[in-house]
């Protein structure tokens, strides 16, 4: 099983990110995990690194051009360029409803969950098409895949803004050797929840998906052959009450 040297996780520090991050140390190659958060980033570096894995911490906003720009220049010049990119960074308000909702508002996350993506997406290619291959997995949602009403208007067209860009660069880039996945999870239980206007209790959590569910899938899209692209991916929780 062959697996890319070097992979770029950004929002590594919790949640989904962080579980990518391990899932990716234990196939193999060095992780780069980053996010705004330092403590959460090295505790996580630390715990790959006491498994035996190889990882970096690398503070990192992406809402920043100039940041993503250094960060990426700063990881080829440590470690060689990106061949796996895992975008889970992303954000929520808890006006949800256009009558109460700001365009503020939802420019912030707008400018996390899409721009941001962007922003990486667009640093990382040149370095992609050089080594004619690259993995990109854009950690999407439900909401972008069937409309969610409690997930709000500024997420849901943040995250299906990533499909159409997952699928641009598959449509533009495989010649290059480059795969982009939409990857859509239905309800995880991570902190994500806690910007709800009305946050799901401890027992609703208990039927959602884990993070590390959603980990294992990225290391599973990463672990394929070349000739394979994932190009959307859809889990949900057994209980499938994203369909109510």
């Amino acid at each position: 099983m062959t697996v890319t040297p070097v992979s770029w996780v950004i929002g590594g520090g919790t949640g989904i990110g962080e579980a990518s991050a391990r899932a990716l140390a234990r196939l193999g190659g060095h992780v780069v995990v980053s996010g705004r958060r330092v403590q959460e980033l090295d505790r996580v570096v630390a715990e790959i690194r006491s498994e035996g894995g190889a990882a970096t911490p690398l503070s990192l906003d992406v809402a920043d051009d100039g940041a993503v720009s250094r960060a990426v220049a700063t990881i080829e010049a440590e470690h060689g360029p990106v061949a796996t990119l895992v975008f889970s960074a992303g954000t929520n308000v808890q006006e949800r409803f256009w009558n109460e909702v700001t365009p503020s508002a939802i420019g912030h996350v707008m400018d996390v969950n899409l721009h941001g993506a962007v922003r990486a997406v667009h640093a990382v290619l040149p370095g992609m098409r050089a080594a004619r291959g690259g993995r990109i997995v854009l950690v999407s949602s439900w909401a972008a895949w069937r409309h969610s009403p409690g997930a709000g208007a500024a997420y849901s067209m943040s995250k299906t803004a990533l499909g159409v860009l997952a699928e641009s660069v598959n449509a533009q880039e495989h010649a290059n050797g480059v795969r982009a996945t939409h990857l859509c999870p239905g309800e995880v239980a991570t902190d994500i929840l806690d910007t709800r206007p009305n946050p799901p209790s401890a027992e609703a959590r208990e039927s959602m998906l884990r993070a590390e569910d959603v980990g294992e899938a990225v290391g599973w899209i990463a672990a394929l052959p070349e000739r394979v692209c994932v190009n959307e991916l859809v889990l949900t929780p057994t209980s499938n009450t994203s369909y109510a």
